[in-house]
């Protein structure tokens, strides 16, 4: 009883407090930064990624020292924004955006008016077509669901090949944008992966899709897992490569043209 008084009043946890801030680099640029006061945080953070600058502060940390460790870090968040293209990546904009990223490659596209917003495979170039009244937000929908299409069809053209050797079969396939991730094992038998795998180069997506469907083996990242994964896929460890060299450019490419 005494646990389960503390438990029902202990005071509720802080929330996290965010906001961003606009930052000057040394070369002229102005980048956002997204400013998290984290409850959890033991010491001033600046961190990057897909989703672009970050500085985490303790809770009792002032505002003032969270300004002066960004100006101390001004050179090396200048280098990770270049090092990740972070910093200009483009969205997507009507009329403007002349290719769109598929399968490793930058395809030609041409805009054209429609009833609806549609995005389509016109040989080796797209064609997006879109009423003059189409807003953004329906723009974006259109080029995801035009990206999900595709993950689709090449995961439903590789999955015939590796479901004999597997002990069941994956309950389903979906498609997210993940943060950090490329694909993941529910433990109902659900995988996960992320939708920038269709901006890679195919072999790369398709070791994500056999590394998850490995884990309907064995769950754990042992060696017995990765023997399975190199029965399947031998040229793995080339594909994880690629993914340390250009991972976050896929996912931070993504990010901005879906908004």
């Amino acid at each position: 009883m005494p646990s389960l008084l503390r438990r029902l009043l202990a005071p509720t946890p802080r929330a996290l407090e965010r906001d961003s801030l606009q930052l000057p680099l040394a070369d002229g640029r102005v980048v956002e930064v997204q400013r998290v006061r984290n409850p959890r945080a033991k010491r001033l953070r600046l961190s990057v990624d897909e989703r672009g600058a970050r500085l985490t502060l303790p809770v009792r940390a002032s505002r003032i020292a969270g300004d002066r460790f960004l100006a101390e870090h001004r050179d090396w968040l200048a280098l990770q924004l270049d090092r990740f293209a972070l910093a200009d990546v483009a969205g997507l904009a009507r009329d403007l955006t002349a290719t769109l990223p598929l399968r490793g490659a930058d395809l030609p596209l041409s805009w054209h008016p429609g009833r609806y917003a549609r995005l389509e495979r016109d040989g080796d170039a797209l064609v997006f077509s879109a009423p003059a009244q189409a807003g953004d937000a329906s723009l974006r929908r259109a080029l995801r669901d035009f990206y999900e299409s595709e993950a689709r069809a090449d995961a439903g053209r590789w999955l015939p090949r590796y479901l004999p050797s597997l002990p069941r079969a994956p309950r389903r396939v979906q498609f997210k944008v993940m943060s950090s991730q490329w694909g993941s094992l529910a433990p109902d038998g659900s995988v996960a992966l992320d939708l920038a795998l269709v901006l890679a180069r195919p072999s790369a997506f398709e070791y994500v899709l056999v590394h998850e469907l490995c884990h309907l083996v064995r769950a754990d990242h042992s060696r017995v897992f990765w023997r399975e994964v190199e029965v399947r896929f031998p040229a793995w460890r080339d594909q994880r490569a690629y993914f340390h060299a250009e991972g976050r450019r896929l996912k931070a490419t993504l990010r901005a043209l879906l908004g």
